[in-house]
């Protein structure tokens, strides 16, 4: 007969679970079980957690995004980058990811690199030829480095139309 590998514990809050044990070896199933029935559940343990800390992180999480939202304004004002497009959910976001990736690219590329100012000032242009936030989103992860071959890449559905009228 097979050591089972599924486990009914009432856990110390009171709640009982099924766990399934079948990852652990079977001479330590019944210890790990046991184990378990000396804590409290998953759910009252991030509930407790969250609980003493949520509120407290929420408010920060919710700070650091003003702030960089704020930093990331004033310099979109200062280097005349225009306002983006798109759903008004993800405007922040992308007002943010533009930020880090050209400040970024600036520190890699100029500060550290070999571009020079002149250089610079055309990957800048062109930059600011992106007004979709959407596309800024999608290229949040990518290194800054590759900023120039990204805004090569961009198709006219992420520029700037003039109108033709």
């Amino acid at each position: 007969m097979a050591v089972k590998t599924r486990w009914v514990v009432t856990h110390s809050c009171g709640h009982e679970h099924e766990h399934d044990l079948g990852t652990r070896p079977a001479d330590r199933r019944a210890g790990y079980a046991r184990w378990l029935a000396g804590r409290d559940c998953t759910d009252c343990w991030r509930a407790q957690r969250e609980g003493d800390r949520g509120e407290e992180r929420a408010a920060w999480i919710a700070a650091r995004r003003a702030e960089e939202q704020q930093v990331a304004a004033d310099w979109a004002e200062q280097y005349r980058m225009p306002p983006l497009s798109g759903p008004a959910a993800i405007l922040p976001w992308g007002e943010r990811c533009r930020h880090q990736l050209v400040t970024g690219a600036y520190q890699t590329l100029v500060a550290e690199g070999e571009f020079t100012e002149e250089r610079w000032h055309e990957v800048e242009d062109l930059a600011r030829t992106i007004d979709r936030a959407g596309w800024w989103v999608d290229q949040r992860e990518a290194s800054p480095g590759d900023l120039p071959e990204l805004l090569t890449a961009a198709t006219d559905a992420d520029r700037v139309v003039e109108n033709p009228f």
